[in-house]
């Protein structure tokens, strides 16, 4: 029996949180707030309560849409690893068919909603970043190339490009440099999981880059890209974002990142890749709060 063929009375509200995977969500709605807020506190535009709220919403439809369609076109090979087995599909709980007409549905209706609640910028952007994330990087990418997540990382930092844009009604430097800092931070934090995910990807046959390269190539990309990140981050501030506060927090922040990804580098075994998959994260959400307070301080107080 297909997924398609199970009764859609097993499937429940829980289960269609879940299709959006709201993990990666709320990464997704938090840089893009900061977007929002940084063009904002840069003077360069206001939003009323209403049109960030809408900001917001689209947003967070625009991941939820992305997540349940990659569950759609996934179910195969989900079925087959253990992190992702239990998901809504592959189990039945959802037919393929829902998910991929609810996917569809809310991309539609976060984009509609980003041009009739913000401007076209923000909602091209926003309709952008779902394709990339489904054709790019989900169907395209995935399966043929170690590169899928370098290249399909981009996808992932659309966010606050979109919150910044839903503010000014135009892209810049400023934004692109949001973008690139999120850019360059998905292949260590992805390569990571993929480390210890290893035997999944390799059962599923995903060509992540630990089992076409190997775990060592893989180790030496991570410190190659955290590196990068590092430098892109400690150079906001001479792009018009963050000031002394941010950078000295950037600073440490990095620094950290880079003794977690030299661990990983030496160590044998998977204990160091899960803990730098975990820093990660954290990592993202401080550097992107201490820009928003930052941003706040020298706008209101400095």
């Amino acid at each position: 029996m297909t997924t398609a063929s199970l009764p859609a009375a097993q499937s429940t509200v829980r289960d269609y949180i879940t299709l959006m995977k709201p993990g990666v969500m709320s990464l997704v709605v938090f840089t893009g707030l900061a977007g929002m807020l940084l063009a904002q506190f840069a003077g360069l535009g206001h939003l009323n309560l209403f049109q960030q709220l809408m900001a917001v919403a689209c947003i967070s439809l625009a991941s939820g849409a992305g997540g349940a369609i990659n569950m759609w076109f996934d179910r195969d090979i989900d079925a087959l690893m253990l992190r992702t087995a239990a998901r809504p599909v592959p189990t039945g709980r959802i037919a393929a068919q829902d998910a991929l007409a609810f996917g569809l549905f809310l991309s539609a209706a976060s984009v509609m909603l980003m041009d009739l609640a913000l401007n076209l910028t923000a909602s091209l952007l926003l309709a952008g970043a779902i394709a990339f994330y489904v054709v790019i990087y989900t169907m395209w990418l995935k399966r043929r190339t170690p590169q899928n997540i370098v290249i399909g990382g981009a996808a992932g930092a659309f966010p606050p490009m979109i919150g910044w844009a839903a503010v000014t009604g135009d892209i810049s430097v400023q934004s692109f440099m949001l973008f690139a800092i999120i850019f360059l931070w998905t292949p260590p934090h992805f390569w990571a999981l993929a480390l210890y995910r290893n035997a999944d990807y390799t059962g599923a046959g995903v060509p992540m880059m630990p089992v076409v390269a190997g775990p060592l190539k893989t180790k030496q990309q991570m410190i190659f890209y955290t590196w990068l990140l590092v430098g892109a981050t400690i150079a906001l501030p001479f792009f018009g974002v963050g000031a002394m506060l941010y950078m000295v927090s950037a600073a440490v922040l990095g620094a950290v990142f880079l003794y977690h990804v030299y661990r990983v580098r030496y160590d044998a075994t998977d204990k160091w890749a899960k803990k730098t998959f975990g820093f990660s994260i954290l990592y993202l959400f401080m550097l992107f709060t201490m820009m928003m307070v930052d941003g706040w301080w020298t706008r209101h107080l400095a």
